[in-house]
């Protein structure tokens, strides 16, 4: 057969191959990449908190998190929380959400199985899940062939290694996912159960009824001018949506309360694991960027305003990529999930080494990214994925002797 002949028959498979065959093939080959690299760090892995020596995967894989995630569905949540010898509340398992631990647990039970195969299991099966859910979101709003390099960036990124360890991230991801699509296909009813799960599963409630709020008013924008209906079926059916997020965006704290007996025990809990950089501060909305500006700055050994300076320009830079072109073209509610999450970690989150795996709820912003059709683009940015893989295991996952660099 002629090297046209063979060429012409690879294409003509490749475009009959379907979707979920060819998000597969990228998962798998993905995943390959990404178990060498644990496999090596943890083939170096010296004895820690948490292993021996030169530990398997499953056990590397259970590090960190993990362990909180390895208490809670060994034991459940405390209904006391810890003091510290100067009277604040110290970490504990309440700083974690329950859905990905119950799952977990109730898998081991089922299977006989330890917490670090189940774990990892359940991980990586909604990590598949979510590249396929990328997919199909995507391709609402994008070509098929772009949808699909969006995933090979997603599966291939720099954060990817955590979608197979013992962390819930994978499992919001998909949920996320989920949940973006039915929003853009405008399916409330089933939005709410999805809401539910996702906000008792990672943070996330509250930043997805904000972006409800902004979807709603910009339906009711668009009617009120003309441009669409906005059904009162539709109207009702978003608000019931809103309301549902909201709730679930407040009800772990107020579980929290009622079991320990302490209103304030989540926020408290959580405020905890800041304490080593600033101390015990009670919580002030959209400060804490700049607290650790401050922080940072005495690190590095440089003038706070200049920390604070470049803070603010990259806020603004942010903000600005959400209306260029390759934003615009993902759709109006994948940009208001986008801002509203950006806005809720700006209120409410102290920037240190976990920064990078909170970012990870902005992946379907990767479709802006894959828009490009250059090969030459594409091959250096998958490159730059890779490597991003290996310095966030170095940094923030591998064990170097006394770590202030958690995942």
């Amino acid at each position: 057969m002629a090297v046209g002949s063979l060429t012409t028959s690879l294409k003509v498979r490749y475009r009959l191959t379907a979707w979920w065959v060819k998000v597969l093939v990228v998962f798998v080959a993905s995943r390959v990449v990404t178990t060498a690299l644990l496999l090596h760090y943890a083939s170096i892995q010296q004895q820690n908190a948490w292993t021996g020596a030169s530990p398997g995967y499953f056990d590397f894989a259970k590090i960190w998190d993990g362990h909180w995630y390895y208490i809670i569905a060994a034991v459940g949540y405390p209904t006391e929380l810890p003091i510290t010898d100067d009277g604040h509340v110290g970490e504990s398992a309440w700083a974690f959400m329950p859905a990905y631990p119950a799952l977990v647990r109730l898998l081991m039970l089922v299977t006989g199985l330890g917490f670090p195969v189940v774990a990892v299991v359940v991980s990586v099966a909604f990590a598949l899940g979510a590249a396929l859910m990328l997919y199909r979101l995507l391709a609402l709003v994008l070509p098929g062939s772009t949808s699909l390099f969006a995933v090979v960036l997603f599966c291939f990124g720099p954060l990817s290694p955590i979608l197979q360890v013992a962390y819930a991230e994978s499992m919001h991801a998909f949920l996320v996912a989920l949940a973006l699509y039915l929003l853009v296909q405008r399916r409330y009813g089933m939005l709410v159960p999805v809401i539910a799960v996702m906000a008792l599963t990672r943070p996330s409630g509250l930043a997805f009824a904000l972006a409800l709020l902004l979807h709603v008013v910009h339906r009711w924008w668009r009617a009120r001018t003309g441009v669409e209906a906005f059904p009162w079926r539709e109207r009702i059916g978003s608000a019931v949506a809103g309301l549902v997020s909201a709730i679930m965006g407040v009800a772990w704290l107020l579980i929290a309360g009622a079991v320990t007996g302490r209103p304030g025990a989540y926020l408290e809990t959580e405020l905890a694991w800041r304490a080593a950089y600033i101390g015990y501060e009670e919580l002030i909305p959209f400060t804490p960027w700049f607290r650790a500006a401050d922080w940072w700055a005495q690190w590095w050994q440089v003038p706070s305003w200049l920390v604070v300076t470049a803070l603010a320009l990259l806020i603004a830079v942010c903000a600005t990529l959400l209306f260029t072109r390759p934003f615009r073209r993902l759709g109006v509610d994948i940009r208001f999930w986008l801002a509203s999450y950006s806005l809720y970690l700006l209120a409410v989150f102290f920037p240190q080494s976990s920064t990078f795996r909170l970012l990870l709820p902005l992946f379907p912003g990767v479709g802006a990214l894959a828009q490009p059709r250059s090969p030459v683009y594409r091959v250096v940015l998958v490159v730059a994925c890779i490597l991003g893989q290996w310095g966030w295991i170095h940094l923030a996952w591998w064990v170097d002797g006394y770590d202030w660099t958690p995942p």
